[in-house]
């Protein structure tokens, strides 16, 4: 790919970044050829460039509309300058294929799903009308807002959330609790459901606070026609001991639980597995050797986050003082994987099927779960803050991805990267792969300099135009110069012996 290429890409990253992702966006209406412009830039937006193109009419009138009504109607430039719609759209237009042809559908614990993504237990698939919308956008699943036979008082505000510089939500904390909803009401909520969308899937999650009551609402959801019971043994900010993670960090107690339910459905069990312990996989075998089909992880971290400095309150602020709460969002998807990664490569827990959660946004976090060996894919955080409209992005980039590495079927995909994560004592200690510089594409900023001097081995000098030359005789090949290089011009170069490396500038 030539360096105008790149240089466009980083562009077209960048701008669409900037869209406010408006409801009922004013571009799309303002477009005089009927053109849906914000689901186009949010496809770009969602790392699904391919899937915008195919949504774009052919030819693209942009270049000869008058006036530029969508840049006019843009909502962006009451805070500076508008988005650039129509260089979006031009760009996104020439990214062409083949419409996907690929299957996503897959069973998960013996229930056919149309596709992998699924709602996860939380506020955003708490009744009826919400997971009825989300349904008919297109998600094939959701996993019911967990009941309880109490019900809980929650407090105000229940959410924060961690940002980085203009990144809002790298990391969300959450102090909200099972459903606040009685329970013949979401029994209800389960039945309409099942009876007006027999093809999805309801995933009954569920918490008790002694076996006699985990059996009755296992008993129950198996009543109103759930087609699997999800046992929450993770939540981290329950008020009452002995609930939550508190129990999923307890083998026995995981166990027993997992039993009492077992005596009150024939439904698949998942127990929901709690990040907040150093190896998931005692309780994840308890789980199964007492009954359970299945394996969900990772339930939110315990968290503290965000202290207001005038007033030394952390957030959620609730009058004046707040609790440990749950850690979501794009920051835990590594944990997540971690976890699963140690459950998939355990010869006890291996075939178990695997519900994923956990950081996923995209269709490419999902991947990289499903790839780690997850069947199953739930949502929340994402879901939180752009909406269940991205369940098309998801769809549509996945299906793209298969077809582009030739794959029929999203089953071809399951576990395909577990075999390259290995014991550390196993990694090649007799090699050195020095980074590869791509001097037509340096800008010459000189970060990469200044990381390798100030966090490195002081590999790196500058030429007379800025560009980096490397000293291969300091250079360990750690490729910190290529994590933080912002126009990706620095790259993994040829792996070589260390002994036979050539100590000299490059």
């Amino acid at each position: 790919m030539d360096v105008r290429s790149i240089y466009s890409q980083i562009a077209l990253r960048d701008e669409a970044g900037g869209c406010l992702l408006c409801d009922g966006a004013p571009c799309s209406a303002a477009c005089p050829y009927g053109i849906d412009a914000a689901r186009a830039i949010r496809s770009v937006r969602f790392e699904n460039t391919a899937g915008a193109a195919l949504e774009l009419p052919n030819p693209l009138p942009c270049k000869t509309c008058a006036g530029r009504p969508c840049i006019g109607a843009c909502l962006k430039k009451r805070t500076g300058r508008a988005v650039a719609i129509d260089e979006i759209l031009m760009r996104t237009a020439g990214v062409r294929q083949e419409t996907p042809k690929s299957d996503l559908s897959i069973e998960f614990c013996g229930v056919k799903c149309e596709n992998p993504f699924f709602l996860s237990s939380s506020i955003v698939a708490s009744g009826y009308e919400m997971i009825a919308r989300a349904f008919r956008m297109g998600w094939a699943g959701a996993a019911f807002k967990t009941i309880g036979l109490f019900v809980p008082d929650e407090v105000s505000p229940r959410f924060d959330a961690l940002r980085k510089e203009t990144t809002p939500f790298l990391g969300f904390k959450n102090i909200e609790q099972i459903s606040e909803k009685p329970i013949g009401e979401n029994l209800a909520a389960i039945r309409r459901l099942k009876a007006e969308f027999p093809e999805k899937v309801i995933i009954a999650s569920i918490m008790g606070r002694s076996e006699e009551e985990w059996t009755e609402l296992a008993r129950l959801m198996t009543g109103a026609g759930a087609d699997i019971i999800e046992c929450n043994f993770s939540c981290p900010h329950m008020a009452a001991d002995g609930l939550g993670a508190d129990v999923g960090q307890n083998p026995e107690l995981v166990a027993a639980f997992t039993r009492a339910v077992r005596r009150g459905t024939r439904l698949p069990v998942l127990a929901k597995m709690t990040p907040n312990l150093g190896n998931m996989e005692p309780p994840a075998i308890a789980a199964l050797d007492a009954g359970a089909s299945g394996i969900a992880a990772i339930n939110t971290i315990k968290s503290v986050m965000n202290v207001n400095l005038d007033t030394f309150a952390s957030g959620p602020d609730v009058a004046g003082v707040t609790s440990v709460g749950g850690y979501s969002g794009k920051a835990v998807k590594p944990i997540a994987l971690r976890f699963i990664q140690s459950m998939k490569q355990n010869a006890r827990l291996k075939n178990a099927p695997v519900s994923g959660m956990g950081g996923i946004e995209t269709w490419r976090d999902a991947a990289e779960f499903i790839a780690m060996g997850c069947e199953n894919i739930q949502v929340t955080t994402a879901v939180m803050q752009y909406g269940y409209r991205i369940i098309a992005d998801m769809i549509s980039g996945l299906e793209l991805y298969l077809d582009a590495r030739g794959m029929a079927s999203v089953k071809q995909l399951v576990g395909q990267a577990l075999p390259r994560i290995v014991p550390a004592d196993d990694l090649d200690r007799e090699t050195i792969c020095y980074p590869k510089f791509d001097r037509a594409r340096c800008v010459g900023c000189g970060r990469c300099r200044v990381s390798c001097d100030d966090a490195g081995h002081q590999a790196l000098r500058r030429d007379e135009r800025g560009a980096p030359i490397l000293d291969a005789r300091r250079c360990v090949g750690c490729h910190l110069c290529v994590t933080v290089c912002p126009v990706e011009a620095i790259a993994q170069g040829v792996r070589v012996k260390k002994r036979t490396a050539e100590a000299k500038c490059i």
